[in-house]
């Protein structure tokens, strides 16, 4: 019979929603290994054990964070009657959360790397990626509204899912330059006044 391994000392979760944290704040290369055994509160043999390298614990942490964000919005998406209504409740969801006590300011999908050094163009990729599938919902929310009547036929809907991709882009920049809730409101209010008649 093998010897079994010493169990962790540590909770894994709890040091993922650390870890998180970190990356959400600083950036992917804003945040060093020193920086996470820290908030997580174990060494680097046991980082590398449990979650092996910073980019898959990057990786990780990012769904960790897409599983927290997504329920709202894909709430919104599809329970909303129309897709105007369906936007305008993501806008304001992320007016409120961007700003939201005790949690980082911003998106972490946004946030975290847009540009940095070639040997991070892996976690460019993936952030990209995730980026683009939130703006496929947009545009899947859209279509289906052309299908149901409330969004005229002749509206690109590629386009305005990439409008509105764009603005909740810059609110989550706009929340961590030190925007107010009111004021990320206000840029909400102005990009519904865009939408198709």
């Amino acid at each position: 019979m093998a010897p079994m391994g010493r169990p962790r000392a540590f909770d894994r979760q709890r040091a993922l929603t650390a870890a998180m944290a970190v990356f959400w704040e600083r950036g992917y290369e804003g945040t060093t290994l020193a920086d996470l055994t820290e908030a997580m509160g174990i060494n680097r043999p046991s980082l590398y054990g449990a979650f092996g390298n910073k980019e898959e614990l990057f990786a990780e942490a990012l769904a960790l964070y897409e599983g927290m964000e997504a329920e709202q919005i894909t709430r919104a998406l599809n329970e909303a009657p129309t897709a105007r209504e369906a936007i305008e409740a993501t806008l304001r969801y992320n007016a409120r959360v961007y700003v939201q006590d005790g949690r980082p300011r911003g998106c972490m999908i946004v946030l975290s790397l847009l540009v940095g050094t070639p040997e991070s163009g892996r976690i460019r990729d993936l952030l990209a990626e995730r980026r683009r599938v939130g703006e496929d919902e947009l545009r899947d929310r859209i279509t289906r509204g052309q299908a149901e009547g409330d969004v005229p036929a002749g509206a690109d809907a590629r386009q305005l899912a990439a409008f509105y991709t764009t603005i909740l882009q810059g609110m989550s920049i706009t929340a961590r330059d030190g925007a107010s809730r009111a004021e990320l409101d206000r840029i909400a209010t102005t990009a519904m006044a865009c939408w198709p008649r």
